[in-house]
């Protein structure tokens, strides 16, 4: 299901008007925003990062290669998105912008789903992502304690992996590295992994 088109687009004029507590993306011309995450939401968010940053991102036993970042605003055609974590191989992005935003399209992307964002997040953003060719969509649930694998398969997703718990994920397009689910909960002490 995607948005409703508004009679006259959002521009990013409506974003920057937004009070400086919320995140605001443009989706098939409809302003969302929505508050900043809640805490069990910013902490897997923040894990997720740091599982992948190592050995992906700095190569520390892993391959490299790629550039991991945190919330970063993507200007996709018309569209402004902000995923939670999103990935480029460097050699799609090798070096980063001067810009504040990207209009590189990342390999991958993971959205922490939360009450206020799920719907868009499984939706339009989904469509987006697709029409852009972003090659992998991770979403974690932190609620449910679920970490939900995409892969674009000739330009529909499908679902690669599921991961519930404490499950151990070894996932594309990081399958070189392993790392149990639990560590995204807010619940779990940080030196139990």
């Amino acid at each position: 299901m995607l948005a409703t088109r508004p009679s006259a687009p959002a521009t990013y004029a409506d974003i920057e008007a937004l009070p400086a507590n919320m995140v605001g993306q443009i989706l098939f011309g409809a302003l969302h925003a929505h508050p900043r995450p809640a805490p069990k939401h910013t902490r897997a968010a923040s894990r997720m990062g740091a599982q992948l940053d190592g050995p992906f991102d700095r190569g520390r036993d892993g391959p490299g290669g790629w550039i991991i970042l945190d919330e970063p605003e993507l200007h996709l055609g018309t569209h402004v998105v902000v995923p939670d974590i999103a990935g480029w191989q460097r050699e799609r992005m090798p070096i980063l912008p001067e810009t504040a935003y990207f209009d590189v399209v990342p390999n991958w992307i993971c959205e922490v789903l939360s009450p206020s964002t799920a719907k868009i997040d499984r939706t339009d953003k989904l469509a987006i992502y697709a029409e852009f060719k972003v090659a992998h969509c991770w979403y974690v649930d932190p609620s449910a304690r679920t970490l939900e694998v995409f892969t674009l398969v000739d330009g529909k997703w499908q679902l690669s992996a599921t991961y519930k718990d404490a499950d151990e994920v070894t996932a594309p397009p990081f399958e070189a590295h392993t790392f149990p689910l639990d560590v995204l909960w807010a619940d779990v002490p940080s030196g139990s992994d």
